[in-house]
């Protein structure tokens, strides 16, 4: 059976959204959107999801890729919060299998000479002892403490002389920008119409003052109508700016706050846990994780974050800064002090990935001053008198959570009995109970077996797509035959996470990345060129920021 090409994919894709009625569009294409267009069209209702850029090309593939609890707001008090997020990592593992893994996290307890004195460690065990009983059981597992030389193996380049006792406790894991994408193939695969670079230019409203479909724009400049009963704003940061469409003013109900992470090699590093480090002269935690494992224990990459400040720059484009990877390095540098490892230069940072929580501004304001590290990662639902219906707020683990409770405002608003959300048990596209230490297991599932075939009828499509890191040609054939790429960046950043991981390695590849889909793609030369100098530009604008 012949297989539709990416284009004729897109083609029939906007043609659907000019031509139907939808009971739902779904404006943003993150983690939440892309909940909501699953629980939606699971629900029975019709949906169509539109992004202006990618999927997941904010904040949903710049996270910290993981599925956890958090435990610090456990210490915050806000215990009904992590009880939730637990109840759904657990879902998450059982639903994407392929993409969802535990990964275990180390707490190093250090002398009074160090960070960390014992009164709070002692504090510290009794949170995990709380984390556990909250929820961190369901997998199974329950935290413990660790002698010193079991932890100093987990992480050798630490001071041992500092270094008296560690907390092991457990939590999950998951490439942000791939769940992402696989909530959307699955809704597209219940009927759902999906297409990325649709930008909303203008909502449109009936003789009532009900918002009843939107004007878009695509990436090849057409423009068109959406006609749906429901609109529901799933934007993130951009919240504000859909808003203002449809109720005018300068109301603001977004504060972003900016999450930097750096991407140094595993050597200077050498963990092979997840470990969190306190930040010198502040009241927070960065965890360093590590990356891309050779197989025989040791790892390519480690990223240190996140960070969590006040932004007040475009939302379009925000940067990793030399005061953010300073702020990174200066923490990992105090837990290596004394150690094995030499200094963390900034010479040594290999990538950068910034991006931004859509934080809930309280309805009485207080909260637009502060440390964004202390406002609530709850989300909020907002419908307003035209029927729009907004979602903000949240983190990745609840996006599912999220996504029911914006779903059943909407459904209130098509006064329509739909059947009740169905996701907790839904399993993604390409859940599999293979052995996800498998690469193209755990980035594709079940549908690894097609990029190996198209490694069997064409053996150079099972060379590296980029020098040293383990992505594989068929992989990139695979995705833009099957998974909504429109650039290059789409291929480099968020299908391979190769930006992410090694910056100079993956700009090296661009341009025979390009040619090799370019015939997936239509793609001539001129169009070849400028994909390419559009990601050399984005690639350099980070370097730039990082100097700045």
């Amino acid at each position: 059976m012949r297989i539709p090409s990416a284009i004729e994919t897109r083609g029939a894709a906007t043609a659907r959204l000019r031509t139907e009625k939808f009971d739902l569009l779904v404006v943003g294409g993150g983690i939440t959107g892309a909940g909501v267009a699953l629980d939606a069209t699971a629900r029975g209702l019709k949906v169509a999801i539109v992004d202006a850029a990618d999927f997941a090309s904010g904040t949903s593939s710049k996270s910290s890729k993981l599925v956890h609890g958090g435990l610090r707001y456990l210490q915050q008090g806000d215990i009904a919060l992590v009880y939730e997020a637990l109840h759904e990592r657990q879902r998450l593992l059982r639903n994407a299998p392929h993409l969802v893994r535990m990964l275990p996290f180390m707490i190093p307890v250090l002398t009074k000479d160090g960070v960390v004195s014992r009164k709070i460690a002692r504090a510290l065990g009794s949170a995990l002892w709380m984390y556990d009983l909250t929820g961190g059981w369901r997998v199974g597992k329950l935290h413990r403490r660790l002698r010193a030389k079991t932890a100093l193996a987990h992480m050798p380049t630490m001071n041992s002389e500092k270094l008296s006792a560690a907390y092991l406790y457990f939590d999950a894991e998951v490439d942000d920008a791939r769940l992402t994408l696989s909530l959307v193939r699955t809704a597209v695969a219940r009927g759902a119409v999906a297409a990325n670079y649709c930008a909303v230019s203008a909502l449109h409203k009936d003789a009532t003052g009900a918002v009843v479909g939107a004007s878009v724009r695509t990436h090849e400049g057409e423009t068109f109508d959406v006609s749906a009963h429901v609109v529901v704003n799933a934007t993130g940061v951009w919240g504000d700016d859909l808003r203002r469409m449809d109720v005018g003013g300068d109301s603001v109900t977004i504060r972003p706050a900016k999450g930097i992470h750096i991407t140094v090699p595993w050597e200077l590093v050498q963990n092979d846990i997840a470990v969190v480090i306190p930040v010198p002269g502040d009241k927070r935690s960065l965890f360093v994780v590590p990356q891309m494992p050779n197989g025989d224990g040791t790892f390519k990459y480690s990223y240190v974050g996140t960070t969590d400040t006040d932004f007040r720059g475009s939302v379009d484009d925000p940067q990793c800064t030399q005061a953010d990877i300073d702020y990174c390095l200066r923490a990992l540098n105090k837990a290596l002090a004394g150690g094995t490892s030499r200094v963390v230069t900034r010479d040594d940072v290999v990538g950068t990935w910034a991006g931004l929580r859509p934080l809930v501004i309280s309805s009485d304001g207080q909260d637009v001053k502060g440390r964004t590290a202390d406002l609530s990662r709850r989300h909020k639902v907002i419908m307003s008198d035209s029927g729009m219906v907004t979602i903000a707020g949240g983190k990745l683990t609840t996006y599912r959570k999220m996504a029911e409770h914006t779903v059943d405002a909407a459904l209130d608003v098509l006064k329509v009995r739909a059947k009740r959300c169905t996701t907790k048990r839904l399993a993604l596209v390409g859940a599999t109970s293979r052995d996800c230490q498998d690469h193209l297991v755990s980035r594709f599932g079940s549908d690894a077996t097609a990029v190996r075939e198209l490694i069997a009828h064409d053996a150079s499509l099972g060379a590296p797509l980029i020098t040293g890191l383990d992505y594989l040609r068929a992989e990139a054939v695979y995705s833009a035959r099957h998974e909504m790429v429109v650039t290059l960046e789409d291929m480099l950043s968020r299908r391979m996470r190769g930006l992410l991981y090694d910056r100079q390695a993956t700009t090296a590849a661009a341009r025979d990345t390009a040619r090799l889909i370019a015939d997936e793609l239509g793609w001539d030369e001129s169009r070849i060129d400028d994909e390419v100098k559009r990601f050399t530009d984005i690639c350099a604008r980070e370097v730039e920021a990082a100097v700045s």
